[in-house]
């Protein structure tokens, strides 16, 4: 079977569909992944662009100037102002990428699943969630993207609803033009949600054991378990950084990811004072913040790493929380120490200190010196910590986050 892939976003976006994409492939389908330009060399599978970049976005998103919060109802209702001009260029894209592999299923990520919809309908072929985050409202948590923060079975329910409704006039013009240019008929975009969000399942690509399924969910959201990332075909890891990892303890691992981008010199100050107060090595990636410490024999400043690779390698993750980077931390078993900035890393965080693997999170507003390297002696030295990570680590060796998808794919 033909199977198109389609997700937006940053590189914790992309890297969960190159695995679950090999997966598929190695199955017997066919497999092409869509997504935006900058991401073609990361992905080894046949590639199709898609308009967007989201770096364009996030330098204007709330809270990655690390001053103000980028949580809450206020930050979430700017970010989708934000990436309004994000969503309406990619509807022809998704439908120009589905013509051209004469798609026969696609799988849509969280971002690009209202515009997905379209197109899969008007092709008159099956679609399925494929979604990082539990966005679909619940009683057992507060929203997703409003931090996870629980205001009650009953007020969890409601805020998840006017969450979901919230979103709505960011896709409601963009999904309009879409269904005129491919000869649908209009209709309401809630009655559309309706009709669309449950006639086939969504798959949720994280583990039951770090977020079980909600017991009221429709029976169309599914929890399967995590989808690796592939790693690049022939990657060897570079001298260097294997010299470092030989010449003493485990270092921890710091890096923001997509988070921050353009202010990786304010956060170096922080950073390297904590790492010399709680006496630990570090290996800082630089991400899209550009993060570097200055020369330090204890510091080693890396570009991007496999992180199935290093995390077991090392002796604690510092990173934004983000549901890519909490997956390949929690699956080398090591502790983490969780700076949230935005959307969906709140609830990641907060999953993460609730499930006995990381102290509190330090929200990056909030990360300083003394905080950071008061969490680094906690996450390195804490028994009980790397103990519960550990078990954690080996009961996702236990799942296969893939095999409900090339089952339901079987099945068509």
């Amino acid at each position: 079977m033909r199977v198109l892939i389609v997700t937006s976003g940053s590189t914790g976006d992309v890297a969960p569909y190159t695995g679950l994409g090999e997966r598929l492939q190695a199955a017997g389908h066919e497999v092409t992944i869509a997504t935006h330009e900058p991401f073609r060399d990361s992905v080894t599978l046949p590639f199709v662009p898609i308009p967007g970049d989201l770096r364009e976005i996030l330098r204007r998103a709330p809270g990655q100037d690390g001053r103000s919060s980028g949580t809450g109802p206020r930050a979430l209702v700017r970010l989708l102002r934000i990436a309004r001009p994000l969503v309406a260029e990619m509807g022809d894209g998704i439908a120009a990428a589905a013509e051209r592999i004469r798609a026969e299923a696609m799988l849509l990520s969280t971002v690009v699943a209202p515009l997905g919809y379209q197109v899969a309908e008007a092709a008159g072929i099956p679609w399925a969630g494929v979604f990082l985050q539990p966005v679909f409202p619940t009683g057992d948590f507060g929203p997703v993207l409003l931090g996870g923060r629980s205001a009650g079975r009953l007020g969890n329910r409601l805020l998840g609803h006017l969450t979901e409704a919230s979103a709505r006039p960011l896709y409601r013009g963009p999904v309009r033009d879409l269904r005129d240019r491919l000869g649908l008929p209009r209709k309401p975009l809630r009655r559309l949600q309706g009709e669309q969000q449950q006639r086939w399942p969504t798959f949720h690509g994280f583990s039951p054991s770090v977020v079980p399924r909600p017991a009221d969910w429709p029976p169309s959201q599914e929890v399967v378990g995590y989808w690796w990332p592939a790693r690049p075909a022939g990657w060897a890891p570079p001298a260097e950084v294997e010299e470092f990892l030989a010449a003493g303890p485990p270092p921890v691992f710091i890096g923001f990811g997509s988070m921050a981008p353009g202010y990786g010199a304010r956060l170096a100050g922080p950073v390297l004072q904590a790492v010399r107060a709680a006496g630990v090595r570090a290996i800082v990636q630089a991400g899209w913040s550009g993060l570097r410490a200055e020369d330090d024999p204890a510091v080693l400043n890396v570009d991007s790493l496999p992180h199935d690779w290093l995390f077991p390698r090392v002796a604690a993750v510092v990173h934004h929380a983000g549901a890519g980077t909490t997956a390949a931390a929690l699956r080398a078993g090591v502790p983490a120490v969780p700076v949230p900035v935005s959307a969906d890393q709140p609830f990641w965080a907060r999953r993460l200190h609730a499930l006995g693997v990381a102290p509190p999170p330090i929200p990056l507003p909030r990360l300083t010196a003394p905080r950071l390297a008061a969490a680094l002696r906690a996450a390195t030295t804490s028994p009980a910590l790397r103990e519960r990570s550990a078990a954690m680590a080996g009961r996702l060796r236990t799942e296969d986050g893939a095999a409900r998808i090339i089952a339901w794919l079987d099945a068509l």
